[in-house]
């Protein structure tokens, strides 16, 4: 319990303090897992984060999950995700209840947050490549890899090239390797079985949701089947999500574009997921707005998949990284992760952030923070806001 408990504070204050959307939490949880926990190391770092991009849903999120499991079992991964998850929902709902009045979308911390998310990003990937890109092969592998994503910005295009990556490994990278040591073998507390009951469980609900929700009036089904199948379909999470949850809450009339829009610019101002926007939808979803209600089903409906396929991936997935070939194959991937993270620090991350001298000159200093003086993320965050604001003054 007490490894449990542990994962879930690590969570909160992650949760509390992640500004800067799904690539950047991928340089938090590095910062926090990796660097100062030393729970597992880059390389294993960058297999999970593979992984969850191959999976539908949130990936940063999953990756979270995937970190408390392998912590400490099925209740670190739910830990993980309520720690992480459940501070930015209960803001978006509050918001929706009631605060919208409330415009942060011209606020100087919170340009400040973004340029700390630079900075955050920046040191993720020159950490990873130090590690996951010691020779020329794999340099020129993350390169190819970060020029395809840049000029094809889509989810299917990150996945090919981790796809690609693999290939390439397993083809062309497998002098020296060695496997085992590459990161501490944990219980996550179930094994094949469960896995199997989970995909199936997954499937399942994808085909009985629809079916269920066609022959009952209730608001409450179709809310919990519509943000099933979105958490099902969408690949990379993130901003990917957006067009795709409009589509089932807007189109029908359940939230008006204006609350749309709302919504969304509020989920930009709080720490931690974009998915946790589902909890916004779920209570405002008309015919009546179900208030926390129907923002326990979006948001507990969104995220089911997530838990369902990693319950079903991860078994499997630590047993094949103890094969040669499959470590072959993951130093491809690893590179190729290394490529799509130099690719988001620019776009989107860079893009929003840094828009003049003055932006450039505090992500240096948060980035000399990180990686000269080693404060943790959360002191940098902090310290990037009171810069956003001085920046403002002048």
């Amino acid at each position: 319990m007490s490894a449990a408990i542990e994962v879930f504070l690590v969570a909160l204050r992650l949760g509390l303090t992640s500004f800067g959307g799904p690539v950047a939490h991928l340089g938090y949880f590095r910062d926090e897992y990796v660097l100062r926990r030393r729970w597992l190391d880059d390389a294993a770092y960058a297999d999970l984060v593979a992984l969850c991009q191959f999976l539908p849903g949130p990936a940063s999120s999953q990756v979270g999950i995937a970190v408390g499991a392998l912590r400490a079992g099925p209740l670190g991964g739910l830990l993980s995700w309520v720690g992480f998850t459940v501070p930015s929902a209960v803001a978006l709902v509050l918001f929706g209840l009631g605060v919208e009045e409330f415009d942060l979308s011209d606020a100087a911390w919170l340009h400040g947050l973004k340029i700390a998310a630079v900075a955050v990003v920046a040191n993720a990937v020159w950490g990873m490549a130090r590690t996951l890109t010691p020779d020329r092969e794999r340099i020129t592998l993350a390169v190819i890899a970060a020029v395809v994503v840049l000029f094809e910005r889509s989810a299917l295009s990150q996945v090919l090239v981790i796809a690609a990556g693999a290939v390439i490994g397993w083809r062309l990278l497998g002098a020296g390797v060695t496997v085992g040591g590459a990161s501490p073998e944990r219980s996550m507390g179930f094994g094949p079985r469960v896995a199997a009951v989970a995909a199936v469980t997954f499937v399942a609900l994808l085909v009985a949701l629809p079916l269920a929700r066609q022959v009952s009036d209730s608001h409450e089904l179709a809310l919990a089947d519509s943000f099933y199948r979105t958490g099902s379909l969408v690949f990379g999470g993130g901003h990917v999500v957006l067009p795709l949850i409009e589509e089932e809450v807007v189109t029908p009339g359940w939230v008006s574009e204006d609350d749309f829009i709302a919504g969304y610019g509020a989920a930009q101002a709080v720490p931690g997921p974009l998915f946790a926007f589902a909890a916004y939808l779920g209570a405002e979803a008309e015919p009546s707005p179900h208030g926390w209600v129907g923002a326990s089903i979006a948001l507990g409906a969104i995220y089911v998949p997530s838990f369902l396929l990693l319950a079903a991936a991860l078994p499997l997935w630590q047993r094949l990284r103890s094969r040669v070939w499959v470590q072959a194959a993951l130093r491809g991937v690893g590179a190729a992760v290394v490529g799509l993270l130099v690719a988001a620090l620019y776009e989107p991350v860079w893009t929003s952030a840094i828009l003049a001298p003055e932006d450039f000159a505090l992500g240096l200093v948060a980035f000399g923070l990180l990686a000269g003086w080693r404060l943790p993320a959360w002191a940098v965050v902090l310290v990037a806001a009171g810069g956003g604001e001085l920046i403002a003054l002048r």
